[in-house]
């Protein structure tokens, strides 16, 4: 399919997802939205592919909604942002959070507002040293969306989530896995190398348990140890009937690289 906003290229298992704006540093319009809605369908459905990663093109990785797209001129017609978050950005989150396949995110320079959000409700989040991630809302009045008040706090605690979220202060990439936003932080020549790499290695790997291990991490934040230790026997259980710890057994033994299959 040709796309307008966006380039989607699968390749050894892998779709490679990036935002395509960089004239507006891949900002949101209604049609990327739909753009990217119709990639991840096209994602999802695809048995083949195994791994996402998900970039921008140009000096950006995407700088949240276009506001030019539903500008508000003075003395107009208000708009029902509410309306946008939940047509378009929440459907999106939940999405990648909980895609049954891993996604990493490679942050090649800006991430503001809902971008940055974006960003961070991928899976593994690689970040080229000069980029920066910016909760842009508080410039326009706005609060953290896309999931923005529910991650910050999560990863960063409540002090640090509300000083980014209430001064709009940038935040460069290499501070941010120091927090412990982001899983790393690269030069900004090796970010295409690594994060393919990463995304290569998931897309080769035992699918099932990766996915069960992002599902069970993402939720154990809502449930009691004794809850969680009663889920974990639960996918061990079923895990250990699948092809892939079958295969990797045996490769362990037999001193070799293992071939998972996803199954």
């Amino acid at each position: 399919m040709a796309y307008e906003t966006i380039h989607l290229v699968v390749e050894d298992g892998v779709a490679r997802l990036t935002f395509n704006r960089p004239d507006r540093l891949n900002s949101f319009n209604t049609v990327m939205h739909g753009e990217v809605a119709s990639a991840l369908d096209t994602i999802e459905s695809d048995s083949e592919i195994r791994a996402v990663l998900l970039t921008g093109a140009g000096r950006g990785f995407c700088a949240g909604q276009d506001l030019s797209d539903r500008a508000v001129a003075p003395g107009g017609e208000a708009v029902d942002l509410g309306a946008s978050v939940e047509k378009y950005y929440a459907p999106l989150v939940r999405r990648l959070a909980g895609m049954a396949k891993p996604v990493v995110c490679a942050v090649n320079g800006v991430a503001a507002g809902a971008g940055a959000n974006i960003a961070l409700a991928c899976d593994i989040v690689i970040a080229a040293r000069s980029a920066k991630f910016i909760q842009s809302f508080a410039n326009i009045g706005l609060i953290p969306d896309s999931g923005g008040t529910w991650v910050l706090p999560r990863l960063i605690g409540q002090a640090r989530a509300l000083g980014l979220a209430m001064t709009g202060e940038p935040l460069p990439a290499e501070k941010a896995e120091q927090w412990g936003l982001i899983w790393k932080c690269v030069d900004d020549e090796a970010l295409v190398e690594e994060s393919l790499k990463l995304a290569r290695k998931f897309a080769a790997g035992p699918t099932r348990g990766l996915v069960a291990t992002k599902t069970l991490i993402r939720g154990s934040a809502l449930k009691t140890l004794d809850e969680e230790l009663a889920i974990e026997g639960q996918w061990m259980r079923e895990l250990g009937y699948s092809e892939d710890y079958r295969e990797g057994v045996n490769a362990f033994m037999e001193k070799r690289a293992p071939k998972f299959t996803g199954r």
